[in-house]
């Protein structure tokens, strides 16, 4: 059974895209077929598994209206993941989008016709909690946090988790939150420590293991349109294949998702 997964946080830079493109490259490398959607206009995730999002013609703007059929708009990627690309044409749909009936299975709708062909299905969500958001989280069957172990990252957490549970109520009674995923982590802090347990205790949301470690290798995969889990080892990569190791054993063979304990 094709499992959907929604990556989600209206606070832009908590390495959202990062996570998606690494999570979606590391699972791949365990022989599982992956499925991103790049839910956010900006492209960042397209960019960043090497598509010049000013080149392409279509894109999951055009699917979400209905005016290409989604195995059209599908690319391959280096990284032996498929991706659904987004384009500066996503911030249109958004309004168009408001003006139809039923517009948060708009997503939903699509993803159904391709949803057998992968074992997990990744969506990018935009930093808004908008119809996009909306459609991704409708769309998913369960949906984790990205939270950079900031002073201040987490205000808006509340706001996302009240969003999530009216989308529970509404939209998608089914949807289950996992938990946060802890980036731009230093196990050398004590800063980056009373974060997680700060989050941990106020929102009752589990932090995933393992913690994402800072490490300028991000950075620079992105800014070369090449996924950190490519070329030489480093901790970031190695973080994100024992998360995506963490997840597939949860979907395939039923087992607890592996959290940190609270008070790192």
């Amino acid at each position: 059974m094709t499992r959907m997964l929604a990556i989600a946080n209206q606070k832009g830079g908590v390495a959202k895209t990062t996570t998606v493109a690494s999570l979606g490259a590391a699972l791949a490398d365990l022989d599982v077929s992956v499925l991103v959607v790049d839910l956010d206009p900006q492209g960042c995730l397209t960019f960043s598994l090497g598509h010049d999002p000013d080149q392409l013609e279509v894109s999951v703007h055009d699917v979400l209206l209905g005016e290409e059929e989604i195995a059209d708009v599908l690319l391959d990627t280096d990284d032996n993941v498929t991706l659904l690309p987004a384009t500066i044409d996503l911030a249109g749909a958004e309004a168009l989008l408001l003006m139809r009936p039923g517009r948060e299975y708009a997503l939903k709708r699509a993803l159904a016709e391709v949803a057998e062909d992968y074992d997990v299905i990744l969506i990018d969500c935009p930093p808004s909690l908008g119809v996009l958001t909306l459609n991704g989280l409708t769309a998913a069957d369960e949906v984790v946090v990205p939270l950079q172990c900031e002073m201040l990252a987490h205000r808006g957490v509340g706001q996302l988790l009240r969003t999530v549970k009216e989308v529970q109520q509404i939209t998608n009674p089914g949807l289950t939150m996992l938990g946060a995923v802890a980036t731009l982590f230093d196990a050398r802090t004590t800063h980056s420590r009373d974060v997680l347990s700060d989050v941990s205790d106020r929102y009752e949301l589990p932090v995933l293991d393992p913690p994402i470690p800072r490490t300028v290798r991000f950075a620079e995969a992105s800014a070369s349109g090449t996924s950190v889990m490519r070329g030489r080892k480093n901790k970031g990569a190695n973080a994100y294949r024992s998360l995506a190791e963490n997840l597939w054993k949860h979907w395939d063979a039923g087992q607890k998702v592996r959290t940190l304990e609270s008070g790192i």
